[in-house]
């Protein structure tokens, strides 16, 4: 009979795997370490490579979907204030208007608010024309939340208003900004 045909104790084989893990490995290991080391730090440094490209990947998703989930709340709370009839108005330190902003709606402001010259009404934009965006009195529209351009429509004439009514209609079709719009128009 030889070792292996008999039955060993679970004391038998706690010491024989002590004696494997403490005496056995370390010299192995100290014949063949070595030649395992670079491939151990190689496999280290794809799997650290791996795990950052991922962590990129993730914060970059989740920071896409919070900026889309941000931003269709605001249009959300917008619509809201729109239909309460309550007014928007901009929160402080929030996106701060291009420059020049300020005198173009003042300027647009004026000419709402002045006779037009000659005595002519202002010019409005026949149905079914195309509007680009860079053609409207709001800079950087296609940028902006709905909220954010039914902030900037009361100083605009009702020229301009038409403008972004077709516009809005023709592209994206946001409710909050076509009810307020229709809403200035009426008044």
């Amino acid at each position: 009979m030889s070792d292996e045909d008999v039955e060993k104790t679970p004391a038998e084989q706690a010491i024989e795997h002590a004696v494997e893990l403490f005496v056995y490995a370390p010299i192995g290991l100290l014949f063949e370490g070595a030649s395992l080391l670079p491939q151990l730090v190689e496999k280290g440094k794809n799997q650290v490579s791996m795990a950052r490209a991922i962590g990129k990947f993730a914060v970059t998703q989740g920071r896409t979907e919070a900026t889309k989930a941000a931003s269709k709340l605001q249009d959300q709370a917008a619509g809201v204030l729109d239909f309460l009839g309550d007014s928007v108005t901009p929160v402080p330190g929030g996106t701060p208007a291009p420059a020049g902003t300020a005198r173009k709606v003042a300027d647009t402001a004026k000419r709402a608010a002045s006779p037009a010259r000659d005595g002519a009404a202002p010019v409005a934009q026949p149905a079914g024309t195309a509007v680009n965006a860079s053609s409207l009195a709001i800079p950087d529209y296609d940028g902006l939340s709905a909220s954010q351009v039914v902030n900037r429509l009361a100083g605009l004439s009702t020229a301009e208003l038409r403008s972004v009514q077709l516009y809005e209609a023709a592209n994206r079709g946001r409710k909050t900004i076509l009810s307020k719009v229709a809403q200035l128009q009426g008044s």
